[in-house]
């Protein structure tokens, strides 16, 4: 299927009602990451990219991922991940592992220190979670919006090689 703009066609801007629920959508998501983000930073001093790398870790086999698996994972760049993992390392709560059979990966594990940590910060997200989106939903309106995400994840998520991906750069 070729995606790519055709100058010959009529370009297809978003009708008032797309436009509507695009904006809803940035302003809901901007919002609630931020509201998530300030949780996390006054109940543990960690942005929310760090605690969701800390329950990624959390729930991987003996808490353990191979740093490509889990920038893939948490959809963001190695760079990114790195960095990431450096200050999770200062803390304590992450370290790195040379992999055995690999010279140049590397595994990232979740420490004992790291796992109290979430222990302590999971029941204070999930609260916030729940009472900035789960709360506000019907039963009904809370599978429509996880089915519509899933199918727009889907959509985003290439299988071809060479999609450009953030794990992949």
């Amino acid at each position: 299927m070729n995606t790519a703009p055709d100058s010959a066609a009529p370009h297809r801007w978003l009708t008032p009602e797309e436009q509507r629920v695009w904006r809803a959508y940035l302003h809901a998501t901007t919002l609630l990451e931020d509201h998530l983000d300030r949780q996390l930073q006054r109940d543990a001093g960690m942005p929310h990219i760090y605690y969701g790398l800390l329950v990624t870790l959390a729930e991987a086999p003996k808490r353990r991922l191979r740093m490509t698996e889990l920038a893939m994972k948490a959809k963001i760049t190695r760079s990114r991940l790195s960095h990431a993992i450096a200050r999770l390392e200062k803390n304590g709560w992450v370290r790195r592992e040379n992999c055995p059979s690999d010279k140049r990966g590397q595994f990232a594990v979740l420490t004992e220190e790291g796992a109290a940590v979430l222990g302590r910060t999971a029941p204070g997200h999930v609260t916030a979670v729940r009472q900035a989106l789960f709360d506000r939903l019907s039963p009904e309106q809370q599978k429509a919006l996880g089915e519509i995400m899933e199918i727009v994840a889907e959509g985003l998520q290439p299988d071809e090689e060479g999609a450009d991906l953030p794990w992949l750069r």
